[in-house]
């Protein structure tokens, strides 16, 4: 699973990912193949260098901002980092994201395509559910036909459009034949998109009594307050650490931070800048940085007055201050964004001029809109660092060319709810995944977490035209001409990329440091200890 120095050589900032994807001819299709792999040799994980040795036993409180009342433990309904979290605890897909945004295996022990790249075969490693019943090719078909129910809204079901899941079958018991509906060069990318996850055939409920094949199994849950986990014994990838895990709601991140300072959690997830500079040299807690993981955008409605006219939405472009909103909302902690997703990305179009305020030209455009005087309500929450801060940032930024915005606070259980289809304007983040993950997701016509609902029959073409390109020159440059429309009328106005960062007990040992949000090794509780 290692690739040689020359080959980086050959590649300059060519991910793994990518190279692999790329290769072309009867040649090439070999190393698209992947074949016992195991999951921890391919994550390249960082976690527990310099920790010592692990230690087994105790239980983890982590706290998390949650959904509230409405929560479930449904892995295919998750969309909050706490779901994702739980979700990862409690299950398991056939692949996931490395570090680097690779495709890794998980349940999956290779894959590997014929000469056309429209059929691929994947063989199951020897895995169990918490019940003792094996992972079968049917739980996984069954799993992937419930995600893609057209009359559910199952986050990941964008991301497995390419797949024909009628035609697809069950080759042997730990054996599943792919058939796509096009050519897929990057086929991995889509079993280990965000919500894939593996459950057992002909299961429907998860809230009372759910069986994965993750780390942990079952033991209680409360929406919106707490989930208590159990080690599972006989996973596949080792038995955890801990004995028990637990999922603890506080959507203050005062009240994450205080918990963690006082004692009651090991773990807090995502605090904000000021307080992870105020106690980084403390000694009391430490604070783990998870380098510009985090995209933080303003999310403008297309489909609806007054984004539906391109002209306001590049004004809006042009109001921002990026660096003024980097340094006020996220105390300097990130890189200022240039209106798109996956910044150091691969396939990321980082040949597009970096977007300045222009006040002048934003006047001009929005009087050729004829909304010299425009008013709009921006939707925030508390629900994310430094949503509040940038929405009072812009606010008086759009000011100084006559732009009133009115900032609406919402309700941190319902946010992310909320705001995928009512308001016009609101504060948006995203964690790490593939760019073509983000498009399949949130910027295809049937994409279900839509936040800007950006619809162009055009735009679907060309992605389904880069999915289909074996070549990685002529896949870079389709993505790059839909980067190309995303910044000069896409709905997201990215302006910066932020730092994850988490608190951990000082007791607390193995975290990853190098895990973007979303990825494999992020919240892996499976492989922390207790010193």
């Amino acid at each position: 699973m290692t690739e040689s120095a020359d080959r980086h050589d050959r590649f300059p900032g060519l991910r793994r990912r990518g190279f692999l994807a790329a290769a072309g001819g009867a040649a090439g299709f070999g190393a698209l193949a992947l074949a016992g792999c195991s999951g921890p040799e391919a994550t390249g994980s960082t976690a527990g260098k310099g920790d010592g040795t692990p230690r087994r036993g105790g239980r983890v409180r982590a706290a998390f901002a949650g959904g509230g009342a409405s929560e479930t433990l449904d892995p295919h309904l998750g969309n909050l980092f706490a779901d994702a979290a739980r979700s990862k605890a409690l299950f398991d897909k056939l692949a996931d994201y490395g570090a680097d945004l690779a495709a890794v295996p998980r349940l999956a022990e290779a894959w590997e395509p014929n000469a056309g790249l429209d059929r691929w075969n994947v063989t199951l490693r020897q895995a169990q559910f918490h019940d003792g019943k094996p992972v079968t090719a049917a739980d996984v078909l069954y799993s992937y036909r419930r995600i893609a129910d057209p009359d559910k809204a199952y986050r990941a079901r964008a991301s497995l459009e390419p797949i024909d899941l009628r035609a697809s079958r069950a080759t042997g018991e730990r054996t599943v034949e792919f058939v796509l509906k096009r050519p897929t060069a990057e086929f991995p990318n889509v079993i280990a998109a965000f919500g894939t996850y593996i459950v057992q055939d002909g299961a429907t409920g998860f809230d009372r009594a759910p069986i994965g094949s993750g780390p942990f199994r079952f033991v209680s849950f409360a929406p919106g307050r707490s989930t208590v986990l159990r080690r599972h014994d006989a996973h596949w990838d080792g038995a955890p650490h801990l004995d028990e895990l637990e999922f603890v709601v506080a959507n203050e991140e005062s009240a994450r931070i205080n918990a963690l300072l006082g004692g009651q959690v090991e773990y807090a997830h995502e605090l904000n800048p000021a307080t992870g500079r105020a106690h980084e040299k403390s000694g009391g807690i430490t604070i783990v940085r998870l380098r510009n993981s985090a995209m933080q955008a303003f999310a403008m409605k297309t489909d609806r007055p007054p984004f539906d006219d391109p002209r306001v939405r590049e004004a809006f472009f042009l109001l921002a201050d990026r660096e003024e909103l980097v340094k006020g909302a996220l105390s300097g902690a990130g890189e200022t964004g240039n209106d798109l997703f996956g910044k150091g990305y691969e396939y990321y179009a980082d040949e597009l001029p970096q977007r300045e305020q222009d006040i002048d030209r934003a006047r001009h455009l929005l009087r050729k809109a004829g909304a010299e005087k425009l008013r709009v309500t921006l939707d925030t929450s508390a629900v994310a660092a430094g949503f509040t801060e940038a929405a009072g940032i812009f606010r008086d930024q759009a000011a100084r060319a006559g732009v009133t915005v009115d900032v609406r606070m919402g309700s941190k259980d319902s946010y992310w709810k909320d705001i995928l289809d009512s308001g016009t304007l609101c504060c948006y983040r995203s964690g790490a995944m593939p760019i073509e993950s983000h498009i399949s997701q949130r910027l295809l016509t049937d994409s279900t977490t839509n936040a800007t609902k950006w619809q162009d029959k055009n735009f679907d073409a060309l992605y389904r035209q880069a999915q289909s390109t074996r070549d990685r020159t002529a896949r870079a440059a389709l993505y790059t001409r839909m980067q190309r429309r995303l910044h000069a009328e896409g709905g997201f106005l990215v302006w910066g990329f932020g730092d994850w960062i988490l608190g951990t007990a000082s007791s607390l040992r193995g975290v990853a440091r190098e895990a973007p949000a979303n990825t494999l090794d992020w919240a892996r509780f499976d492989k922390v200890w207790l010193a």
